[in-house]
């Protein structure tokens, strides 16, 4: 399975092959599955090679991925910056995992653009890669940076060097990025690979339980609030939002991750083809946008909020506050379809 053109990879391979190196791999900010089993999988593989391996993420990640193999060894910047600086500053090689904008780090990207000497790699499926790093492999057209570190594993080291581990924390990534494989790139070459990772002896029902069948009290309760009281649906326009006050959250004891997946749910209802989530943090309104189809999130991400991602599933801030955003989303729905907005009065609660 060949990922990148023949000069990335053996300058890759010429970086790994020189002996030990001192090595840290970073993941955005509000990790998912696919970041979290990226770092996991390609750190074992570099330990197993003799390398020095930190794993680092600016915040938390959710808590349904923390069964994994070497979870624990992730250091979380927000928590214990000291550690995460010192690591990121002796590093040769810094791995950028599942992102291609530094802005994606939040405060961690000046500790990592701080490093002017280390050579900075990137791994990623987004679009847009900026010409800042060293070596290059970014897919846009695959299903997840995992699929891209599975053949990057295969094609320097072997599937021998996929251990259970490694392909555990593979799969956790495919599986996320691809809604359970109901979504994204679904090719061949990807279900060519996830046989790869059973005949490893990965235990896909557990996996699937420990991932999608963990929720707290206090998260499915979340859920039931958004789906019952808080969606929205604008009939034209066959979209579907909800947004959700740093207050309520609270409300449910909300923990990180807790809205993982949330904005998938509304796109369940038939008919409708876009769907919005808005997220009140200290600082900003987190914007994720899903769609299915030839509806592309990503154009609308870019032109509205200043965000971006694929085709189907995209995202983007907006520093207004909840009324503000929601307004101004509502108005460029109704733009981007270019239906004629009847004065926002065909909005719908179910109840």
């Amino acid at each position: 399975m060949t990922i990148t053109d023949k000069a990335e990879f053996e300058k890759l391979a010429s970086l790994l092959g020189a002996g030990p190196r001192r090595i840290v791999l970073v993941g955005h900010t509000n990790p998912d599955g696919d970041a979290i089993g990226a770092m996991l999988a390609w750190g074992r593989v570099l330990e197993t090679e003799g390398h020095r391996v930190t794993y680092i993420v600016p915040n938390r990640f959710p808590s349904f991925l923390d069964w994994m193999d070497g979870a624990s060894k992730i250091l979380v910047f927000k928590d214990s910056p000291d550690p995460c600086v010192n690591a990121t500053t002796e590093a040769d090689v810094i791995f950028s995992m599942d992102f291609n904008q530094p802005q994606r780090l939040e405060a961690l990207g000046e500790v990592i653009a701080s490093n002017t000497m280390a050579t900075k790699v990137l791994i990623d499926h987004h679009l847009a890669p900026p010409p800042t790093f060293d070596i290059l492999f970014s897919r846009s057209d695959l299903s997840s940076t995992c699929i891209i570190v599975y053949a990057i594993i295969w094609e320097l080291y072997g599937l021998e060097a996929i251990t259970k581990p490694v392909a555990e924390a593979l799969y956790v990534g495919i599986m996320t990025d691809t809604g359970n494989f109901s979504f994204g790139k679904l090719s061949p070459e990807l279900f060519h690979a996830v046989a790869h990772l059973v005949e490893k002896g990965i235990n896909i029902h557990e996996i699937n339980n420990n991932v999608y069948n963990s929720y707290s009290e206090g998260r499915m309760r979340l859920l039931g609030y958004v789906l019952s009281s808080k969606m929205r649906i604008i009939e034209s326009c066959r979209t579907a939002y909800f947004a959700l006050s740093e207050g309520e959250l609270r409300r449910y004891n909300f923990q990180i991750g807790d809205t993982e997946g949330f904005v998938n749910f509304p796109l369940i209802i038939k008919g409708l083809h876009m769907s919005a989530m808005f997220v009140q943090t200290r600082r900003f309104i987190r914007v994720s946008l899903r769609s299915r189809g030839d509806v592309d999130v990503n154009l609308f991400a870019r032109r509205y909020f200043e965000g971006g991602g694929h085709k189907n599933a995209a995202g983007g801030k907006s520093f207004d506050t909840v009324e503000q955003t929601v307004e101004r989303f509502r108005k460029a729905v109704y733009e981007f379809f270019g239906v004629d907005n009847p004065e926002l009065q065909d909005d719908r609660k179910d109840s």
